[in-house]
C-alpha cells in the first residue's frame, strides 16, 4: 500500500483550472465528502466504493481540486 504525498504533507499541490487559467487548491480527497462518516472509513475500503477503477490497483489517491477565483472543481488522481 502507497502512502499519499498529499495526505500526509509531503507535498502540496496547485494546479491551473481548466475554466480561468487560475490556481486550483486541494480540498481533501474525495471519498471525505461523500457524507458524514466517509472520512472515517479505511481508506482502502473506500477507494473500492468511490467510482474510480483503477485508483486501488494503480494506487492513486482521487483528491478533489477547486478554484477560488471561478469556482469551478476537478477530481485529479494523485500517485502514491
Amino acid at each position: 500500500m502507497g502512502m499519499c504525498p498529499i495526505c500526509n504533507g509531503f507535498r502540496n499541490v496547485t494546479l491551473p483550472c481548466a475554466s480561468c487559467s487560475g490556481s486550483m487548491e486541494n480540498s481533501g480527497r474525495e471519498a471525505d465528502f461523500y457524507d458524514d462518516y466517509s472520512p472515517y472509513m479505511p481508506i482502502d475500503q473506500m477507494k473500492l466504493e468511490d467510482g474510480y477503477p483503477a485508483d486501488y490497483a494503480e494506487e492513486e489517491c482521487p483528491h478533489l481540486f477547486k478554484c477560488p477565483s471561478c469556482g469551478a472543481s476537478q477530481v485529479f488522481l494523485i500517485k502514491e
